[in-house]
């Protein structure tokens, strides 16, 4: 792009406005424009059309957040290779700990992609399936809706909402509805809602800059399963992943300053995020009884 008057380019000013949003906040107006160093004129038109393309988005209160298009971004960059690899360990001990299926996805063309874990079955693989599950009828989509936007989630509702059992949402108004108390409690769960005598609980992980990338999910048998005994293994293990990826990220940055310096990279343990669910193996068999 051509340079402006000031002598920058149209997409250095874009540059610098995303910048703005590398702590995952939400920022009004002016915090971007004395951010970026443009005047509040500037900074409106290209926020306004940044929102347009999807990178940004409007909040109720006339601020800005990351749009649908770079959390997309975000979640096909992070899940290719870094957290399969970082997340089998941690669906391995999950699935071990509760004795129950463990997944782990991502939203993929309005759908979920995922790796999946059984209890007692071959380990975890580190491909997402080529299937995907409905977003609405399960508990990690609805904890991915909950935080990539409205756009994502009307979208999703205009693509039609199947019904799979008598207890899938299949309205507007209550998935909305879902959707924002995921994104207060920062749980997701469902009943019944795909497969009939099943139930589910889903929390989102967190990358650097406080990007939602995944969902981790336990599904359980049984309709009437009291899914608060579960909920705490998946938020402990949700937690331990988004952490350390946070700090994959941060150490993958500190490595390639090394090798430009003249030092060997650093190389990350993969199970280190697992081992802040391994206690669950006990609390595991003191639920069970």
């Amino acid at each position: 792009m051509s340079n402006s008057a000031d002598g920058r380019s149209v997409t250095s000013k874009l540059a610098a406005i995303l910048r703005t949003f590398s702590a995952g906040s939400v920022h009004s107006l002016s915090d971007i424009a004395r951010s970026a160093n443009l005047p509040v004129s500037t900074a409106h038109r290209l926020a306004t059309e940044l929102a347009e393309w999807g990178f940004l988005e409007r909040t109720d209160d006339r601020r800005y957040r990351i749009g649908t298009l770079m959390s997309h971004i975000a979640s096909r960059t992070w899940h290719e290779p870094n957290i399969q690899e970082h997340a089998r360990w941690v669906l391995e001990d999950l699935s071990a700990a509760t004795r129950a299926t463990v997944r782990l996805g991502i939203l993929d063309d309005l759908a979920v992609s995922y790796i999946e874990k059984r209890p007692g079955t071959a380990p975890a693989p580190t491909v997402f399936e080529a299937r995907t599950l409905p977003a609405h009828a399960t508990a990690m989509g609805k904890a991915l809706l909950a935080f990539c936007g409205p756009d994502a989630v009307n979208a999703v509702i205009d693509n039609g909402l199947d019904q799979y059992t008598p207890f899938t949402i299949v309205t507007a108004q209550g998935l909305r509805r879902a959707v924002a108390i995921t994104r207060m409690t920062q749980v997701a769960t469902t009943r019944q809602e795909l497969c009939l005598n099943t139930a589910a609980v889903a929390v989102p992980v967190f990358a650097g800059g406080g990007n939602v990338v995944a969902a981790l999910e336990i599904t359980v048998g049984g309709a009437g399963c009291q899914l608060h005994l579960i909920q705490s293994a998946v938020v402990v293990a949700a937690r331990a992943l988004s952490r350390e990826l946070t700090a994959n990220q941060c150490r993958n940055r500190s490595s390639r300053l090394a090798v430009v310096h003249g030092s060997g990279p650093w190389v990350p343990d993969p199970r280190s995020a697992s081992m802040a669910v391994s206690h669950f193996a006990t609390a595991g068999d003191r639920t069970a009884g």
